[in-house]
């Protein structure tokens, strides 16, 4: 099987979790490719040891099997982008630090490359939320896995925007901006704004304001089949708009709607992990915080 791995950034400490990532990984006889990104890390921190062939192209992705995300969440975004429509299986290696996509632990490096090479896995669909706008964005990476958000610009004062769900008006949020949420977005910037989690497999997207100046508006769960659409008035001449960790200035003249995407993400779920295992690791449920 071929398995391509992708960072965004070594640190030091991390190099021998690398370097035990490739003797599993050779032992079980993958043939091992690198991202231009990750051979660039690995030849910034001068190791050339490892044995690996780099994807130069982006079209060679689609001969690979699966891929090896390692750092924490963000690196894990990033994959998904450069997956794109293949929706090849992305297993995540948490080197980071909260790790609510990247679930596999260091010390479970060999478990993880084992299962993978006997096949004791499942594939997780994660839904993924697509932009369609009137002006070419994010290099036409349009789609994102955790949200999409519309935000005032620097400092200054709030926005107006006006939602529609299929073309019908739901309401116009006076705030610092508006979160709309895949499931698996809702543990991240919607849940820091009161927005609430949502399982992976609910078919769903969650629009959440950003320190709405009407304390009256809450959160709204609805359809991931709906198309919801934005009209965006404010004191300042540009806006900010982001899809997970990407972000761009835009004009109120550009027309803006989210969707579901027609693809998805695909990740490597392995033995004994489950959706609400992460949420009580991670959000410390179930354990008695006044002592």
């Amino acid at each position: 099987m071929k398995i391509v791995l992708h960072s965004l950034s070594l640190k030091a400490e991390v190099f021998s979790n690398v370097q035990e990532l490739f003797n599993h990984l050779t032992q079980h006889q993958f043939e091992i490719f690198a991202t231009v990104q990750f051979d660039q890390q690995l030849k910034i921190a001068g190791n050339s040891s490892f044995n690996y062939r780099v994807l130069e192209r982006p079209e060679d992705m689609a001969a690979m099997d699966f891929m090896i995300s390692i750092g924490g969440d963000g690196t894990l975004l990033d994959s998904v982008c450069l997956v794109g429509a293949l929706e090849i299986p992305i297993l995540g290696l948490n080197t980071g630090r909260l790790g609510f996509l990247a679930t596999v632990a260091s010390e479970k490096i060999a478990e993880a490359i084992h299962n993978l090479a006997t096949e004791n896995y499942q594939i997780e669909s994660r839904s993924l939320i697509s932009l369609q706008s009137s002006k070419k964005l994010f290099n036409g990476l349009n789609f994102g896995l955790n949200e999409f958000t519309i935000h005032k610009r620097d400092t200054s004062s709030m926005i107006t925007v006006h939602t529609y769900i299929d073309g019908k008006y739901l309401n116009s949020y006076w705030a610092d901006g508006l979160i709309v949420a895949t499931p698996t977005g809702s543990t991240g910037y919607s849940l820091s704004c009161g927005g609430p989690l949502i399982s992976p497999e609910a078919k769903n997207l969650v629009i959440t304001p950003v320190s709405p100046h009407n304390l009256n508006v809450r959160p709204i769960i609805v359809s991931d089949e709906s198309e919801i659409s934005f009209e965006i008035e404010g004191r300042a001449e540009k806006f900010l708009i982001s899809l997970d960790s990407r972000s761009t200035s835009i004009s109120s003249e550009v027309n803006l709607s989210v969707r579901k995407e027609n693809f998805s993400a695909k990740l490597v779920k392995l033995p004994h992990y489950h959706f609400f295992d992460t949420l009580r690791q991670k959000l410390n449920w179930g354990f008695d915080m006044r002592n």
